[in-house]
Order: C-alpha cells, then sequence, then structure tokens
C-alpha cells in the first residue's frame, strides 16, 4: 500500500477497524437506457465490505442524467453479505453521476492508533499540528462522514450531466468524461470542500487488478492550487479516487472532523 505517510510505517489492527472507506460501484458502469440496474456500497476497502450501511445512516441519495433526476427512498435499498445494494432505473443515454452521503458517526481513538491512522492516510497537516500542539501523546475523538460518488454511461450517447455537483461536504467533480478517452489519455477532477476548490490536498487512486486488492497498488498525488487533480488509468477496469479532509475543532464535542470523498468509474 502506499498510503504511508512517511512517520508511521505500521498499522495497528484496531485501525483497519477504523478505516473503513466508502465506495459506491457496480458490475458494470455501463448501463442500458430505461432500464433496471443495481449499484451497490463496498465499506471496507474498494475489493471487500466489511458492513453494510443502514438505512439511518444514508442521506442525500441521487442519481443525475439527462433530464433524469432519481432520489431513492428506503425501499431502493436492499442488504447481503455485508454489502447494502441499490436498485434503480435508468432514463434516456448520456453520462450520469450517482452519489450517497452518510451522516455523521463519533469515534474515539488512542493516540497510537490515531496517530498511525494519521500517517496512513498522508495527513501531513494534521500530523504536524498535533505535534506543534504537543498533543501527540493524547488521543482523539473524531466525528466523520462519507461521501461517495459513482460515474454510469448510460447507452451509448454521452452528455454532461457527470459534471453536475451534488453539493456535498466535500466531492470529486470530473473536469473531463472518462467514457470519452481511450486507455492511457488523463482523467482530471476538481476536488471541492464545500463548494470551494481544495488546494494541495493529497488524492489516493488506484484500480483492481486480477489477485491484488486494490489498495496495494495505490497512488497518491496532490491537487494544484486550484483544487485540480489529474490521473492516467494505466489499465483497463474499475478505477477509484479518494480522499480525506480533517480538520481540527475547538469548542466542540470532538476534537477533529473528517470527510471521506470517493468517486468510481470504469475504463473500458
Amino acid at each position: 500500500m502506499k498510503r504511508l505517510g512517511g512517520l508511521f510505517f505500521l498499522m495497528a489492527t484496531t485501525f483497519f477497524f477504523t478505516a473503513h472507506e466508502l465506495f459506491l460501484k457496480t458490475d458494470s458502469y455501463f448501463l442500458q437506457p430505461n432500464a433496471t440496474s443495481q449499484l451497490y456500497l463496498f465499506n471496507g476497502t474498494f475489493d471487500t465490505s466489511e458492513n453494510e450501511i443502514t438505512r439511518d445512516r444514508i442521506v442525500n441519495a441521487k442519481v443525475i442524467g439527462p433530464d433524469f433526476l432519481f432520489e431513492p427512498t428506503d425501499k431502493h435499498y436492499t442488504d447481503k453479505d455485508k454489502v447494502t445494494y441499490l436498485n434503480i432505473n435508468t432514463g434516456d443515454a448520456g453520462t450520469y453521476v450517482a452519489g450517497i452521503s452518510t451522516v455523521p458517526k463519533v469515534l474515539e481513538m488512542d493516540a497510537k492508533t490515531f496517530n498511525e491512522y494519521l500517517g496512513h492516510e498522508g495527513l501531513e497537516g494534521t500530523i504536524a499540528d498535533r505535534k506543534a500542539m504537543d498533543i501527540m501523546g493524547k488521543g482523539a475523538k473524531e466525528r466523520y462522514s462519507k461521501h461517495v460518488k459513482a460515474l454510469l454511461q448510460v447507452g451509448e450517447k454521452t452528455s454532461i450531466d457527470f459534471m453536475k455537483p451534488l453539493d456535498y461536504p466535500i466531492e470529486f467533480v470530473p473536469m473531463n468524461n472518462p467514457y470519452e478517452i481511450t486507455l492511457g489519455d488523463a482523467v482530471a477532477f476538481k476536488l471541492l470542500r464545500d463548494g470551494k476548490p481544495l488546494a494541495n490536498h493529497i488524492v489516493h487512486y488506484s484500480t483492481s487488478m486480477p489477485g491484488q486488492d486494490a489498495h496495494d497498488s495505490e497512488n497518491s498525488t496532490k491537487t494544484n492550487e486550484n483544487g485540480l487533480v489529474t490521473i492516467i488509468p494505466t489499465a483497463m477496469g474499475k478505477w477509484y479516487v479518494a480522499t480525506i479532509h480533517m480538520e481540527k475543532k475547538s469548542g466542540d464535542t470532538v476534537d477533529y472532523e473528517s470527510n471521506w470523498a470517493t468517486l468510481t468509474f470504469e475504463i473500458k
């Protein structure tokens, strides 16, 4: 795994429990118009889900396409084998964006686990702040929420609907269409925090390979001063970009608040 920071190279067993990422995926990102399909949430890694997401945690779920808006309700979800499934019906041909956000939860960690978590995620700014405040030996209470998106190609005709922001606290907004490129071309994203570009922020990306967990071949880069990040997919298959934004809280019931973002798509 290449998500390790320069300070921490070991992960406690408890860290694996706390560091679940959330991904919105589908078996094929190439769907038929005006047809039934199924998306699903992986809560764990890109390749393995450790548990389902309960309905009371899902908010602001939507699927957007050409003259198309679908806002799921509880009846559209099912759970099986630690995975949450979302049943959808597509509309006309175009490039869609689907998204799900979660309500915040609070997690408390001891100093060792929290510091290792920060190092693993490359959150060097938070590590530097903790060192400057001489609180590396203190545990932390963190409020976190996750905001996930998937880009779907419905039919043959592409559209610009995939570029529409979903107004999540943090999200990747594509700048070009991954379904209009060929392997080896760049895909660009703008990272938004509360609707504003998030500059010089670390972003992770990878793809699933046969017999290998995507996180084992993960790479990291940073957004530029305009919040833009570019990756070049090197293989066909399902890809993701991911990030975490962490900020110190004062006068609050928690020490830190984090917002997690992922976006998935497929290169054909």
